[in-house]
């Protein structure tokens, strides 16, 4: 289906000028939220056994069997303007959140791409550990804006406040979007997010502590090589410019609550470049947990 060309025209509708609409359009994401009674056709699994491809051992991280997390029948899920989705097969998430968010490590956290047509069976395991209540969802989508929009925060910052890449990226967008709020309940209304529980979010923006992560570790690998020098003073204003400029070339794969008994929040979630993922190449998706007590 064509989203933006279904948002252009409730918003040339409403009387927006249309190089409004299109600048707008090139900030906005649809995601597929993932919960139980949602859409009329079951899009995933969450808990349970995985299927796997015959012979294929269950994912571990070297020493321990990985946990499943949920898996997702491709086909099921409703296409979205450039993201770049398998059209079919399976994707299945495995993830210690535990040990992700302690270390950081890759080796935590894998996704799994079974391409439609392939022999899968059942995997079996004694470790009961790693297999959660099975349940199945449905598929919906929601409209997502970058975290510098501001459109979710409960509280306004101060302009003072703000770094001088915060502010000025506040006028670049007043300028650009003078009917931002206008356009945002827009998308709100043709996809709105989804009022009870959701298990898992694919596809939209990634957290913007995690890109932070990224580009923190991005810019430090170049500092090693000796490509660039930071001063120390201004490393946090190049953090910024990075995350910023990073947000464009990842999205989120998945994100999802986990279940901890210990903390207030527990949260699991893949990124990936959108080369990489277009390319098929779901195995550069990173994994980041994040444990808050």
């Amino acid at each position: 289906m064509d989203h933006q060309g279904q948002f252009r025209r409730a918003a040339l509708a409403s009387g927006i000028p249309d190089e409004e609409v299109s600048r707008f359009i090139q900030h906005l994401r649809l995601s597929i939220q993932l919960s139980g009674g949602s859409g009329d056709v079951p899009a995933g699994q969450f808990g349970g056994l995985p299927r796997l491809p015959v012979g294929m051992d269950w994912p571990s991280d070297g020493v321990s069997l990985l946990p499943f997390t949920f898996s997702v029948d491709c086909a099921a899920l409703p296409r979205v303007d450039g993201f770049d989705l398998p059209a079919d097969g399976s994707l299945l998430f495995f993830l210690d959140h535990e040990q992700s968010a302690a270390t950081g490590e890759r080796r935590y956290g894998r996704v799994v791409y079974v391409a439609a047509g392939t022999d899968t069976e059942v995997a079996g395991t004694t470790d009961r550990e790693i297999v959660g209540d099975q349940y199945h969802v449905g598929a919906t989508l929601r409209a997502e804006f970058p975290d510098w929009f501001g459109v979710d925060d409960e509280d306004d910052e101060d302009e003072d406040d703000l770094s001088a890449f915060q502010q000025q990226l506040a006028r670049d967008l007043e300028r650009d979007l003078p009917h931002l709020d206008e356009l945002c309940a827009l998308a709100n209304d043709l996809w709105p997010p989804h009022n009870g529980y959701v298990s898992a979010y694919i596809g939209g923006y990634a957290d913007e502590e995690v890109m932070k992560s990224i580009a923190e570790q991005a810019l430090a690998g170049r500092e090693k090589t000796g490509e660039i020098v930071i001063p120390v003073a201004s490393w946090y204003s190049h953090v910024e410019k990075e995350t910023h400029r990073l947000t464009s070339e990842w999205v989120s794969l998945a994100r999802f609550p986990v279940d901890n008994e210990f903390y207030y929040r527990s949260d699991g979630s893949f990124v990936i470049r959108h080369d990489d993922l277009a390319a098929g190449r779901l195995d550069e998706a990173l994994s980041v947990a994040e444990l808050i007590p």
